[in-house]
């Protein structure tokens, strides 16, 4: 009987089931049954139990022999009496045990804990941060990577550079030939500008997650709180993955690793700096966060970085479905419309300050049917949440600043809520933020057209109406 091997926990079990052996990518990967039998059953080890096995060893490669002695198959029988003695791990309190630990600390912690049964998710963007501390660990590691066959030539090149840097070679997955096909013949090679990328996504990036995740314990990913505060703003650093499964199957069976959840985006970029190593080539061009190609484009001054995804679409749909688990939107938009609060996280009120008059909805109403007005008016669209409308905050304020005493109005009408559909049929709100101007003598207000919102921009749209 075929034999191989799996490093678990930095321990080696040897297995003697056939079916031991799978593919993720193109890469070899152990499965975790271990057929272990003189009365032909099979045993399968749980999560919790394989943390607990012999813990604080660096990974070994050990090569199993073409027959097991029944000496060797004692031996792991009473490896696995012995971990199935040992609790599970809480996960909920290792998380706050790491709490404040270095992406370093976190990063070999995972690694100790799964050996091969872990992997880093690899996008091709700064994600190449949680490779350089895998590789600072000492301990042996793999990475896999999502082709959605849409990328850049950029990113491909990447994926090459980072394979000769670290010596390595990442374990690609691949959408289902088949699905693309019934996508594209029914609707289209760009439906998702006109539906939505939910559909998109699903076949060319969570269904080929899926597989990847179904033969490992635990993978580690390079979300950070900073990417977009209005739906990542409480990933912990390590969970029971709440959307995916494992090898194990069923629920609790995947275990999610965030090693930078707590980094802010500069300090990722400043420790690859310090590193030196490679890098995407479209991040010189303007790109922050990097997907496909028509899904992506560079960022504008005073735009949020996940603003460059889906720029078609409005704030809460800029998640691709690999992380719904970590998505808090939905209580970002319950949050109510009275009041200067909102209750995502505690997070006061956005453009406060007094240059800038907060408008009610009798208030804006009044703009609207003036048709001549004592003087003209800026106004931003808005919800607190948005990370998108807190990521033009500061340019907003300073315009205010710049404007006061001009002779133009500075305004701002929170529109979420019960006030969307208001502001969809009489302000032209499409995504927020959106910044409509009122001038002097026009009944109707004008849209502002760009997504620059650097004062500069925002002023030279003023004085061409004023």
């Amino acid at each position: 009987m075929a034999s191989a091997t799996a490093s678990i926990a930095s321990h080696t079990i040897v297995c003697r089931d056939r079916r031991a052996t799978t593919q993720i990518g193109a890469v070899r990967h152990l499965n975790l049954v271990s057929t272990i039998s003189q009365s032909n059953s099979t045993r399968r080890l749980t999560v919790g139990q394989l943390h607990a096995v012999e813990p604080g060893k660096r990974a070994e490669a050990v090569v199993a022999p073409t027959a097991v002695s029944s000496g060797a198959v004692a031996e792991v029988e009473k490896k696995v009496e012995e971990a199935s003695a040992l609790p599970p791990v809480n996960y909920e309190k290792l998380a706050a045990q790491l709490e404040y630990a270095s992406p370093l600390e976190i990063m070999d912690k995972a690694l100790e804990m799964f050996g091969d049964e872990i992997a880093i998710a690899f996008s091709g963007a700064e994600d190449v941060a949680l490779i350089e501390y895998a590789k600072l660990t000492g301990r042996p590691f793999r990475v896999f990577s999502l082709d959605t066959g849409r990328l850049d030539p950029e990113t491909y090149e990447f994926f090459d550079k980072v394979e000769k840097h670290y010596g390595i070679r990442i374990e690609y997955m691949f959408p289902d030939a088949g699905e693309v096909q019934a996508l594209v013949r029914t609707k289209g090679l760009f439906s998702f500008y006109e539906d939505g990328h939910q559909e998109c996504c699903r076949v060319r990036k969570v269904r080929p997650l899926r597989r990847a995740l179904k033969g490992l314990q635990a993978w580690i990913t390079g979300q950070r709180k900073d990417q977009s505060p209005g739906t990542r703003a409480s990933i912990p650093v390590v969970q029971v993955d709440p959307s995916f499964e494992g090898i194990g199957g069923g629920a609790g069976s995947l275990i999610k690793w965030n090693p930078v959840a707590n980094v802010d985006g500069k300090d990722i970029w400043n420790f690859l700096r310090t590193m030196d190593v490679p890098v995407n080539s479209l991040h010189s061009k303007g790109y922050v966060s990097i997907g496909c190609q028509p899904c992506t484009r560079p960022v504008l001054p005073g735009q949020h970085e996940r603003e460059g995804r889906w720029w078609w679409e409005d704030a809460k749909a800029k998640e691709c479905g690999l992380h719904k688990g970590n998505i808090s939107q939905d209580e970002a938009e319950k949050a109510g419309t009275n009041g200067s609060v909102s209750t995502l996280n505690g997070t006061a009120d956005i453009f406060e300050t007094k240059n800038i008059v907060n408008l009610s909805r009798s208030g804006i109403e009044n703009l609207l049917k003036l048709e001549n007005r004592a003087e003209p008016w800026i106004v931003v669209l808005y919800a607190p949440w948005c990370p998108f409308c807190q990521g033009m905050e500061a340019s907003y304020v300073e315009l205010a600043d710049v404007l006061s005493g001009s002779g133009v109005k500075v305004g701002k009408f929170r529109a979420d809520g019960d006030q969307k559909p208001f502001a969809q049929n009489e302000l032209q709100l499409r995504s927020f933020p959106t910044i409509i101007f009122f001038p002097k003598h026009a009944s109707r207000p004008i849209k502002y057209p760009s997504e620059q919102r650097d004062v500069n921009s925002l002023l030279a749209f003023i004085n061409a109406l004023r």
